[in-house]
C-alpha cells in the first residue's frame, strides 16, 4: 500500500490543530509508514483520573486515546479527510501509570474506509485496554 510520506513533526503538527486532541498533548513516539504503524504517548493528569484519589485513568481517556491513534494511524495511508464510523474499546486491566502508550496499526485502508487495531499500554508495557476503529476515508475532502 501506497503510504503519505508523513513524519513526527507533521502528524504532531495536525495533533495540535485539534483542541481536543491538545487536551491529552500526545506525544508521536515513532511511526513507520511501510507497516503503518503510530505510537503515541500521553501523561498522567489529575483531570484524568477515574475517582478522587485512585490514581487511576478514566476509561474515557483510554477510549478517547483509541480513537485518537486510530485516527492519526490511519492517516499515514488514507487521503482526505477521515471521520469516525464507530470504535470499540475492551478494558483489560485498571490503568494506574505515570503514563500510556497508544500503538495504532492499519489493517486494511480502501479507498472508502479504513481499519485499526490499537493497544494500550501502561509505562511498565502491560496492554491495559485494546480496540479497534473504523474510519470512513473522504478523498473528496482535503486532510487538515
Amino acid at each position: 500500500m501506497r503510504h503519505n510520506g508523513l513524519t513526527i513533526a507533521t502528524i504532531e503538527e495536525r495533533i495540535g490543530r485539534s483542541a481536543f486532541h491538545r487536551l491529552f498533548r500526545p506525544e508521536v513516539l515513532a511511526l513507520d509508514n511501510d507497516r503503518m504503524t503510530l505510537a503515541l504517548r500521553v501523561h498522567w493528569r489529575p483531570d484524568f483520573e477515574r475517582q478522587p484519589g485512585t490514581g487511576q485513568w478514566h476509561g474515557g481517556i483510554l477510549a478517547a486515546l483509541v480513537d485518537i491513534a486510530g485516527c492519526y494511524g490511519l492517516m499515514l495511508v488514507a487521503g482526505g479527510q477521515l471521520l469516525t464510523l464507530n470504535f470499540s474499546t475492551d478494558f483489560l486491566r485498571l490503568a494506574a501509570t505515570d503514563h500510556l502508550v497508544a500503538r495504532a496499526a492499519v489493517r486494511r485502508a480502501g479507498r472508502s474506509v479504513g481499519f485499526v487495531e490499537v493497544e494500550i499500554e501502561d509505562a511498565g508495557g502491560a496492554i491495559v485496554a485494546t480496540g479497534r476503529a473504523c474510519y470512513a476515508i473522504r478523498p473528496d475532502i482535503p486532510q487538515t
